[in-house]
């Protein structure tokens, strides 16, 4: 029995590795996968090379049932419209395979997109590929890209997910301003709030 269940160990040890998100990009890494196409609401195949602007890219995995989510959905949207309005591209993607039947479906998502006033791309990321290449654990959390398609950000919108009143210190909108700046982002990293990710 003992000599059967030592032997089980590396097998329990390889599922458990498989299963579990890699870890996040390091910042000052390359925008992973940019020519892979995915569903946009609109209908369209978009990429993260379509989405870039002359100041970056905005990367963002989110969703419609969270909780955490719909608290900043407000706040989203005006971190969206910020970044468009600084050459940063925008795309958020939901990475929630495990709940497509229970308000993640991509008729959910164009649902979602259009009560909440989405002017930017909105993805289905299958089977939580582009999750997994980017090492995302949570909905909302932000992966901010410079010109040079390197990350600048990674964390949250903000330091305060419970309140939009008491936010004392704006992330996003900071690093979005110094990117567009061309200065170097004063604060690189922060720690996301939100739902995990549903992945099978």
């Amino acid at each position: 029995m003992k000599k059967t269940m030592f032997l089980a160990l590396p097998v329990l040890a390889l599922a458990l590795v498989t299963l579990a998100p890699a870890d996040p990009l390091p910042i000052g890494a390359s925008l992973p996968n940019p020519e892979v196409k995915m569903k946009d609401i609109s209908g369209k195949e978009v990429s993260f090379k379509d989405a870039t602007k002359k100041n970056g890219l905005l990367v963002m995995f989110s969703c419609n049932t969270c909780p955490v989510v719909r608290g900043y959905q407000a706040r989203t949207v005006a971190a969206a419209k910020h970044a468009m309005e600084s050459e940063v591209g925008v795309i958020l993607l939901n990475p929630n395979e495990a709940t497509r039947t229970e308000g993640d479906s991509f008729d959910d998502m164009k649902t979602y997109a259009k009560n909440s006033g989405y002017t930017f791309n909105y993805v289905l990321d299958h089977n939580s590929k582009m999750a997994d290449a980017f090492g995302a654990n949570r909905t909302p959390e932000c992966f901010l890209f410079d010109k040079n398609g390197k990350l600048v950000y990674h964390g949250a919108i903000d330091n305060n997910a419970g309140d939009a009143d008491g936010v004392t210190k704006q992330y996003l909108i900071k690093a979005i301003d110094e990117v567009k700046a061309g200065s170097p982002v004063s604060v690189k990293e922060s720690r996301s709030v939100g739902c995990g990710i549903k992945r099978v």
